[in-house]
């Protein structure tokens, strides 16, 4: 008995477009900063490793259906699903126990990571009422920048008339620099509005 063969069509992946911040990254920033700093080689250039964007749950951790609606949100904005922080003690003031649901965190990086930094940059900032930039003094002194958004309204991705109740969140972007002016230079150099 002679075995039927059998065709199998493989679909040729198209490679996705790099995103428009990681280019600008490798085609303008690396050159100006080996020459602002004198670095001898590309990998001493400092890069973003990854962002950490958090909400608390506050006064919703016992409301199943806020905290739903919240972890959606985080993953419209973000493009990927956020993991619950637990608490890791009891506080009896705040009404929170050992191992409850206090937070969302989503940890981005790669092409994700651009694109969201893009979306912060160029869409979701200006965006801001009575912007006027963001604060040059808000580095950790090991090259890492945090950044707090009082409402989650200034992404494109949330409607107003879906929003049950506004809520901030920070944004954490940790680099390689190995201080801050460093990661100032290269946030600037990446169209990160800060202050004159």
């Amino acid at each position: 008995m002679a075995k039927k063969e059998v065709s199998v069509k493989t679909e040729e992946k198209v490679p996705a477009a790099p995103s428009r911040v990681k280019v600008q990254y490798t085609t303008e920033v690396v050159p100006y900063l080996m020459k602002k700093f004198g670095y001898k080689s590309v990998m001493q250039v400092p890069r973003i490793e990854k962002i950490v964007i958090n909400t608390g749950l506050g006064d919703i951790k016992d409301n199943q259906k806020s905290m739903q609606i919240t972890e959606g949100e985080l993953k419209l904005i973000t493009g990927q699903k956020p993991i619950y922080c637990k608490a890791t003690k009891s506080v009896a003031n705040f009404k929170v126990r050992e191992g409850m649901n206090v937070g969302l965190k989503v940890t981005l990086r790669g092409k994700r990571m651009y694109d969201f930094y893009d979306k912060l940059v160029s869409i979701a900032l200006p965006r801001v009422r009575d912007f006027r930039g963001v604060s040059a003094k808000a580095f950790d002194g090991r090259g890492n920048y945090a950044l707090g958004l009082k409402e989650q309204l200034i992404f494109p991705e949330i409607t107003y008339d879906q929003v049950e109740k506004i809520r901030g969140m920070d944004v954490c972007i940790v680099t390689t620099a190995q201080s801050d002016e460093e990661a100032r230079e290269l946030l600037a150099a990446l169209g990160m509005p800060f202050k004159k």
